[in-house]
């Protein structure tokens, strides 16, 4: 194993190349950027975590006039187009500006995150104070920024003055280049400020990028398409590039011969097949896909570790409160939908890609394009359907296992939740009463009611088990040894001096439900999965389970 310096969380172009961390070329992206030159603003969407600030960030270092890059770019790809380094390279006024902090519980809070963004910003640009060029009248204007004393007005303007006062210093159009522009409006979505929020970036956008001739282009990134009308009125020469309809792929996430690479130069190739069903399986235009923040964090826990299990990095990023909200919309339509995908299937919707965050979850449809477009799902490509679809309609599923454990994990905890707010009375009453027609009934209901994954059999059994105990008092032990072996789930209530012992089996038919019910006893006994708790306890109950589907059948020793 060859240990390589990985820039594990590092989104500064200028960091990595400067401190020799291991870079992957993406210096391509300038040149197709720049074959639509012509273009006054280009939207790039991907999902979190896919390269969206570090690609800025490189482009901010390629473009700006106040830099000399050539020592960064030297061996890319990009230095080797003489004739275009010469035109472009640190030959334009640049501003590189994101608004990934700008958020707040209120209006009020958010809207102060915003100016002190737009503050730290001019802040970068102070030496526009001594200009000769610029008149007294903006230098005013921007002392009022600096000191962050503007006015509303003036916070709304702030960007189409800084690009006009930046053209006249230099002499030059300006290149603007924002990243994560929705983030303000997601996060007022999120906390009932939308309407406010939207005036105050719908101001900012359009002032700025609206027949701006000071403008030379711009280039915006997020995760999601928001619908032209709503912040980009009036825009012209407008265009998106994003995972529907993309010309830029191979630019963001890591593709097949980019990870190939990755581990032939850490000696790791025999973490290939890990690496692929883990982090693989996004579909962008004609490419496969990995996301590069799992794939450099697995790496560097290889290195520390070179028997280290692949591990869910992505969720960590956000709460995945999405998958809930969806969740909790719920029906039997998406209930269904989910059960298919969980199990390795897909699923058939028309995707939409210019929304409005004020309308997100306003329907199924748009719940369903919200999970795709934030990297939840992904496209199936032509190729592998069994027959093309309608127009409009794609193909959707879940990745790979990361996202998978991501869906399981919510799934489980959502059941979890919800069955703390029924009443199980009857239920445990039937556990005690070692009655397991009454358990069987009760536990049928619970099964209709949730949602399952057959292809995670042994996971979904333990899962449903534990979370119909969850909360009410008992002690659940899962997957526990006892005896000699491990019993599925063990539910303890220390109070009545009761314990019982349950063995569940996924049946493949069912027919076989009786079968597999009597041999989970027999694995009961053979296994002494009760014996420890026949001294200590004054009841143990021992109850063989069998699942097929939504159904369940449960036979009492």
């Amino acid at each position: 194993m060859v240990n390589l310096n990985l820039p594990v969380g590092v989104s500064d172009f200028e960091r990595i190349r400067e401190n020799g961390y291991y870079y992957i070329d993406k210096s391509g992206m300038i040149t197709e950027i720049l074959k639509t030159e012509s273009t006054a603003v280009t939207l790039i969407t991907r999902p979190r975590r896919f390269g969206k600030t570090l690609g800025m960030s490189m482009m901010s270092s390629f473009f700006d006039i106040r830099k000399d890059s050539r020592t960064l770019f030297e061996g890319l790809e990009i230095f080797n187009d003489r004739v275009l380094c010469s035109k472009w390279m640190n030959q334009y006024p640049t501003i590189f500006l994101s608004f990934k902090d700008v958020d707040g519980l209120s209006f009020a809070s958010a809207y102060n995150m915003l100016s002190a963004t737009v503050t730290d910003l001019y802040k970068e640009h102070l030496y526009l104070l001594d200009s000769d060029k610029i008149n007294l009248y903006d230098k005013k204007i921007i002392g009022r920024i600096v000191e962050g004393k503007a006015s509303v007005t003036e916070v709304k303007k702030s960007l189409e003055l800084l690009i006009e006062v930046m053209r006249v210093h230099y002499g030059k159009p300006v290149i603007l280049l924002l990243d994560e522009y929705d983030v303000p409006l997601a996060k007022a979505s999120n906390h009932g400020y939308y309407a406010e929020m939207l005036e105050v970036i719908n101001a900012l956008m359009s002032t700025a990028l609206k027949d701006n001739t000071s403008l030379r282009f711009a280039v915006l990134t997020g995760c999601l398409k928001i619908a032209k009308e709503s912040i980009f009125t009036g825009t012209n020469n407008f265009v998106s590039d994003t995972i529907v309809s993309s010309r830029l792929n191979e630019y963001f996430g890591f593709t097949h011969c980019d990870v190939e690479k990755l581990l032939q130069d850490a000696d790791l190739m025999g973490q290939a097949d890990n690496m692929k069903a883990w982090y693989d399986g996004y579909h962008f235009g004609d490419f496969d896909v990995y996301c590069p923040w799992d794939v450099m964090n697995y790496l560097r826990d290889l290195q520390r570790d070179p028997l280290a299990n692949p591990a869910s990095y992505w969720k960590n990023t956000s709460d995945n409160a999405i998958i809930r909200s969806f969740i909790d919309y719920a029906g039997s339509s998406i209930t269904g939908k989910l059960e298919n995908l969980m199990a390795g299937g897909y699923i058939v919707q028309k995707i939409e890609e210019n929304l409005t965050y004020d309308y997100l979850h306003s329907s199924e449809d748009n719940l369903w394009n919200i999970l795709y477009l934030t990297g939840y799902l992904t496209r199936v490509r032509n190729r592998d359907l069994a027959e093309p679809l309608s127009d409009g309609m794609s193909a959707l599923m879940i990745p790979n296992a990361e996202v998978r454990e991501i869906f399981e994990t919510t799934v489980q905890k959502w059941f979890s939740d919800t069955t703390q707010t029924l009443d199980r009375k009857m239920l445990f009453h039937a556990v005690w009463d070692g009655n397991s027609d009454v358990l069987t009934a009760e536990m049928n209901k619970l099964l209709r009611m949730t949602i399952s994954y057959h292809d995670y059999k042994e996971d979904f059994c333990h899962a449903f088990l534990a979370g119909i105990f969850a909360g009410a008092g008992y002690m659940v032990e899962s997957n526990k040894e006892h005896g000699e072996g491990r019993s599925d789930v063990v539910v303890i209530d220390s109070r009545g001096g009761r314990v019982a012992v349950f063995e569940a089996k996924y049946s493949k038919a069912l027919d076989r439900m009786s079968a597999d019910c009597k041999e989970a006893l027999i694995q009961i006994d053979d296994r002494m999965y009760a014996k420890e708790f026949e001294e200590s306890s004054d009841q143990v109950y021992c109850y063989g389970i069998s699942f097929f589907k939504k159904r369940c059948l449960v036979m009492k020793k």
